[in-house]
């Protein structure tokens, strides 16, 4: 950990690396996860491209929400993140950002995604409140549940269903199939990311699927989830009556999710990273890119 005269240092640095810090602690390269499922409901709900104004007020809303929930994850998990090797580095256990300004960038994002929200429509804007506990609770679960993975799917989720509501301005029953499909393909793979740290939790008392069931289990546990998410991103070409390039892109999207478990074994963990970050984020760009040659193109 750096002293108090290096965090003084830091804290006078320049601007630019200053955002680069903040953006390291939040993960920002990770937002491929979500923003194409958020993209992928509003060209649906629009039935085509969406106006400017919703894509910019979408875009904002959806950074503000995942920069305030990774920086809430970093602040409340940064005792447990000092002492787990893995995590150990990162910029607030480090010293790098300070507890007090971590907050400040949380709420400076938790109002960008409000003023997006109400940019947008009012039921967006009225359920924003909702929006921010649902994020803010994902860093609770896995103290007392081993169901973590699904809460942080129920959270990512939002950003199909929030999207959707933004063009469409109601929640309506078609689009819940790619919202629980969100929630699976997300569960599925952070069950796989926390096979990194199963021996950690079970040291601290951290709850997870891995923790309570071993790696074999868990493996097959994260197979069943992508099936059904496979299953229900099916389901949702057929309730907008997608054409073949959609049905085209599903067969990669099951490709690149046969592709992932096959680079994680129950005794080869070697190459989760590349399972993780580089698989899901094709996974989800594929979904967007057919979608959009299939809705928009074609």
């Amino acid at each position: 950990m750096t002293d108090s005269g290096d965090v003084k240092s830091i804290r006078n640095i320049g601007i630019f690396k200053r955002i680069s810090l903040y953006l390291g602690m939040i993960k920002f390269s990770h937002s491929v996860f979500a923003l194409p499922f958020a993209f992928t409901s509003a060209f649906f709900a629009a039935k085509g491209i969406p106006s400017i104004s919703q894509i910019f007020w979408i875009i904002v809303a959806m950074a503000g929400a995942r920069s305030a929930a990774m920086g809430m994850n970093r602040v409340i998990d940064r005792k447990i993140d000092a002492k787990n090797p893995r995590t150990s580095g990162r910029e607030i256990p480090a010293g790098v950002i300070k507890v007090t300004d971590a907050l400040i960038f949380i709420l400076i994002s938790i109002s960008a995604m409000v003023f997006a929200a109400y940019n947008l429509n009012p039921l967006c804007l009225k359920l924003s409140p909702l929006a921010v506990l649902v994020l803010f609770l994902y860093s609770y679960t896995k103290r007392f549940s081993y169901l973590s993975h699904i809460v942080l799917g129920i959270a990512v989720s939002g950003a199909p269903l929030g999207a959707w509501i933004a063009i469409k301005g109601s929640i309506n029953i078609e689009i819940l199939p790619m919202v629980i499909a969100v929630i699976a393909w997300l569960a599925g793979f952070d069950i796989l990311y926390a096979l990194q740290d199963i021996e950690f939790d079970r040291n601290h008392g951290l709850h997870s699927i891995p923790q309570r069931f071993g790696i074999k289990t868990s493996l097959w546990l994260s197979r069943l989830f992508h099936l059904l998410t496979l299953g229900l991103l099916v389901i949702t070409g057929l309730i907008f009556r997608s054409g073949i390039i959609y049905f085209s892109g599903m067969v990669l999207v099951g490709l690149l999710l046969l592709y992932e478990h096959a680079l994680v074994k129950e005794d080869d963990l070697s190459k989760l990273d590349m399972a993780f970050f580089n698989m899901n984020g094709y996974i989800s760009m594929a979904v967007f890119v057919f979608t959009f040659i299939d809705l928009v193109l074609v």
